[in-house]
């Protein structure tokens, strides 16, 4: 068989799988007011507990959308926040989740956090949307309370739009 007919051959078996991909992918974005909702019921939340925070919510490309810091919340609240949800965003999982990863060369890149108090957004369980990164408690374990009841202040919204 000569080159020619190897090579239409060839293009005509991955022509059909070609012509399945779609040309457009269609993505699901957070609104601004659904984050505020999102960044409101994250501080209401610890502040119940006497802590003042810093919360982010980055869109699902890890983009901040929004940031707010408690009236006497550490500034470093406020970054360690963004770079908490962006990787929540990122790897579409909690950071809590990624402890064990913190001391490896993906851990080590810059503006990664790997400890608790990131999390995904999720619509119907596993559409990623948004990130949410909380800084400010005593400890990671609480951040990440605060981070879910802020995310729980809207999911239910979320998973009807779906």
């Amino acid at each position: 068989m000569n080159r020619w007919l190897m090579g239409a051959a060839a293009l005509s078996l991955a022509v059909p799988a070609a012509a399945e991909d779609p040309m457009v992918v269609q993505l699901k974005r957070l609104s601004l007011d659904s984050a505020v909702k999102i960044a409101q019921g994250a501080i209401a939340a610890c502040r119940e507990k006497g802590i003042q925070i810093g919360v982010t919510v980055v869109d699902r490309e890890g983009n901040v959308q929004v940031t707010l810091r408690d009236t006497i919340a550490a500034p470093i609240t406020a970054e360690i926040s963004r770079m908490k949800a962006f990787t929540a965003a990122n790897f579409n999982a909690a950071t809590s989740a990624m402890a064990e990863r913190a001391n490896t060369p993906v851990g080590r890149v810059d503006g990664l956090v790997m400890s608790a108090g990131g999390v995904p957004v999720l619509v119907g369980g596993s559409a990623l949307v948004a990130g949410v990164g909380v800084s400010g408690a005593p400890a990671g374990e609480t951040d990440e309370e605060c981070a879910l009841a802020g995310v729980a202040e809207i999911q239910d919204d979320l998973d009807m739009a779906m």
